[in-house]
């Protein structure tokens, strides 16, 4: 794979990381344009059902209004999961609009998640703009986040469907899912020694099982039987540890200007990502002394005073050890599991080369 200098001193690729092949990004750009344009209108409505000031402030999340409460045109999300939610009902055999409930509803689960991480984990910056919890308070964060997650059932209930119903079981299982690697993955930053094997169940539970849910919940809306939806959700589950693979290395070496979070960002936190767990595994000289680094840095009480210097002497020693290849290695073989679990859907031609380009992007995106 070519690499070039990046203006951090690290070697990247073309596109990052993770991936040496472009996605077809006028056909991507599409599906996510499609996934806004029909979830968008229900999603706001949605919101509007919110009590003030909880509707202003979820708007401000959504990026529809500034700080200020004018109307804005802020970053609102790559949008992969209506995406997926639509084309997940193609492949059933239905028309995408039957999908939009379940886009939403996703939208909503993944939203309610983001306003609850950005808190916890005292992020300021969410798509280069401060944070709900920073400009709105932290009681106004988690009040917002849980108002969203009960809108996401009432979105799917309100249709009174077998379908529906069935659908409501899938989304809330993978919200069940969600909670338990977010309170992994905190748990984790207090210990010493976390295994890939760890790690690897913890991205599935706080990445996979919603992208899973995207992916099965617009068939399931669509008509699938329970087999069809369960094959997709299993495409979604390894895309969303590729797309956790690559949001690691993002973490650690993505370009601030890109991500919108800080450098070093996931370093900052203490987290026990991918690349840091593989490298704590590969054993060899930079790993041990990457190791005494980070025990020591559990028990410092300096830590958030860190230099640039300080972090990027960690990172070093995380590439150095081989941490970052086998991140973008894992990245790949997810990508190529979650391809081949297409080949055992009878679908439209069309749907999945487009779930296909969709798991190209997700492994080529640069934020």
């Amino acid at each position: 794979m070519s690499s070039t200098t990046g203006t951090r001193g690290e070697s990247v690729t073309p596109a990052n990381p993770a991936f040496d092949t472009v996605a077809d990004t006028a056909d991507v750009t599409a599906l996510l344009e499609r996934g806004r344009a029909l979830s968008a209108p229900v999603l706001r409505a949605a919101v509007d059902r919110l009590a003030p000031p909880m509707d202003t402030v979820a708007a401000y999340h959504f990026g529809w209004i500034d700080a200020e409460g004018h109307p804005s045109d802020g970053d609102g999300g790559k949008a992969v999961r209506p995406a997926l939610a639509l084309l997940s009902a193609e492949a059933a055999g239905a028309p995408a609009e039957a999908g939009v409930p379940g886009a939403v509803a996703v939208e909503l689960v993944h939203n309610f998640s983001l306003l609850h991480d950005d808190l916890m984990d005292g992020d300021e910056q969410r798509r280069h703009r401060d944070t709900v919890w920073k400009v709105h308070g932290p009681a106004q964060a988690i009040l917002v986040g849980d108002a969203l997650f009960a809108l996401a059932n009432e979105v799917l209930l309100e249709l009174g469907t077998v379908e529906a119903g069935r659908a409501a079981r899938r989304l809330t299982t993978a919200t069940r899912k969600l909670i338990d690697g977010q309170a992994q993955d905190i748990s984790y930053e207090h210990r010493e020694r976390v295994t890939v094997a760890e790690c690897l169940e913890m991205e599935g539970n706080k990445t996979g099982a919603l992208l899973a849910c995207a992916v099965s919940i617009g068939a399931v809306l669509g008509g699938a039987d329970n087999r069809t939806a369960d094959t997709l959700e299993a495409y979604g589950h390894h895309l969303g540890l590729a797309f956790q693979a690559v949001d690691d290395l993002l973490g650690i070496w993505g370009d601030p200007e890109s991500t919108g979070k800080q450098t070093w960002s996931d370093l900052r936190q203490r987290k026990k990502s991918l690349p840091v767990v593989a490298a704590l595994a590969a054993g060899g000289e930079a790993s041990e002394h990457l190791g005494e680094l980070l025990a020591a840095d559990a028990k410092s009480t300096e830590f958030d005073s860190f230099s640039e210097k300080e972090f990027a002497a960690r990172a070093a020693l995380i590439e150095e050890a081989g941490g970052r290849e086998w991140t973008a290695q894992e990245a790949r073989r997810q990508h190529a599991v979650a391809i081949e679990a297409l080949h055992a859907v009878d679908m439209p031609h069309r749907v999945r080369e487009q779930l296909t380009a969709l798991a190209d992007f997700v492994v080529v995106r640069k934020r």
